[in-house]
């Protein structure tokens, strides 16, 4: 006959929550024009993660844009003492978690770093000839980051980023560094690169190429299981082509996955799992960003009555 479990055996059983979430931040939770969270969506994470369901954002942002945005908004409305969220910033390079009581220490991996001469530089960059436009990103610890003026029109903006992409690749050749704009092929080049720049709507991302949605997603799963917590599914959540790559990474080590896409009118890549956009909740195509981020929170929550 076995014997009964200990209170202490319980408390070392792994947990399975019917679902975890991966959640870039611009676009499906936090507004690509106002760079804020609406109350609505903070409740609906504050009603998850208080149900159990693990809740994990993956995100280019910095900690800092974090801690403002969204754990002091989530905190303020009423989360749970005993509730982790995590946050893996900095696209894999920085992460922290944080409960009701505030953060916990912030986690920086200094071999993914952008080499801070080279930042100095861009820093110049900017104020010298793109600061009518973007502003320097002073809270990131590994990428170097600029980003829209939050009162530039859209079409301004990325009139200029293209410049400002030209001249920080020009700049990264006289440090003697390689580098690629993402998606972009040199003539005469073998794509191999130490650096890329990610252009966004709003921003563009100079990084490690080792940086990535992927990376993210390795260390949510590592984070979860240092918790005792094993999700049995997964909804990964983005805006942009890059983002599939955490559900990719996901489904490649055998992980119940499906993906939110709320900016589908980039197009939509065939996958061998589910992709999911606002027009299978049945709302229509003028449903984007955190709109349909936020949409997607509610299903989620109605369909787990919580």
């Amino acid at each position: 006959m076995t014997a009964p479990l200990s209170e202490t055996d319980r408390t070392q059983l792994p947990t399975a929550p019917a679902l975890a979430l991966l959640l870039d931040v611009d676009g499906p939770i936090a507004s690509p024009v106002t760079r804020d969270v609406k109350p609505e969506i903070i409740a609906d994470l504050v009603a998850l993660a208080a149900a159990d369901i693990p809740v994990i954002f993956n995100t280019g942002r910095s900690d800092a844009f974090i801690r403002e945005q969204v754990m002091a908004p989530m905190i303020a409305a009423g989360m749970p003492q005993g509730t982790t969220i995590h946050a893996i910033c900095e696209k894999g390079a920085v992460w922290f978690s944080y409960t009701a009581a505030g953060p916990g220490p912030v986690h920086v991996d200094h071999e993914l770093a952008v080499p801070k001469a080279y930042g100095d530089d861009v820093r110049r960059l900017v104020a010298e000839d793109y600061s009518a436009h973007m502003f320097f990103d002073e809270t990131k610890r590994a990428m170097v980051s600029v980003e829209q003026h939050v009162d530039v029109p859209s079409e301004d903006y990325l009139a200029e980023q293209k410049l400002f992409d030209a001249d920080a690749l020009d700049i990264m050749g006289r440090h003697g560094l390689s580098a690629a704009i993402l998606d972009h092929h040199a003539p005469g080049s073998d794509d191999t690169a130490d650096y890329r720049l990610d252009p966004t709507i709003i921003s563009t991302d100079i990084e490690s190429v080792r940086l990535g949605k992927d990376l993210g997603a390795s260390r949510a799963v590592e984070l979860l299981a240092a918790q005792g917590i094993i999700p049995q599914a997964w909804r990964t959540v983005g805006d942009s082509r890059t983002d599939y790559a955490m559900a990719d990474w996901l489904h490649h080590n055998d992980h119940d996955v499906k993906h939110v896409d709320v900016r589908p009118a980039d197009g939509v890549p065939v996958k061998p799992y589910t992709v999911l956009t606002a027009a299978d909740l049945n709302l229509g195509d003028d449903v984007i960003h955190d709109d349909a981020g936020g949409a997607f929170l509610r299903s989620w929550r109605e369909a787990l009555d919580i």
